[in-house]
């Protein structure tokens, strides 16, 4: 589950990265509710008792975090938010 958390958080990164591009920062509607299941998946992953993965668990948590907070502002910046 630890590597799911990291490679969701990776896609959400990416995610964001594209949704910052101009004419497409609509994609942030899709981006970030996929970077908050991603954050629970890493949540999951760290409330595990098992040590293995625990790194790859925190780095896709705090990547899924950082899109979903960056895709967050950037709608509110460009207009996508009433």
């Amino acid at each position: 589950m630890a590597t799911l958390s990291l490679v969701w958080g990776i896609l959400a990164m990416a995610g964001m990265v594209v949704a910052f591009f101009p004419c497409l920062g609509s994609l942030n509607w899709l981006n970030i509710p996929f970077s908050v299941v991603g954050l629970i998946i890493g949540i999951l992953a760290l409330a595990k008792p098992s040590p293995a993965g625990k790194g790859a668990a925190m780095a896709g948590t705090v990547m899924c975090g950082i899109a979903a907070a960056l895709g967050f502002i950037r709608l509110v910046l460009g207009g996508g938010v009433p």
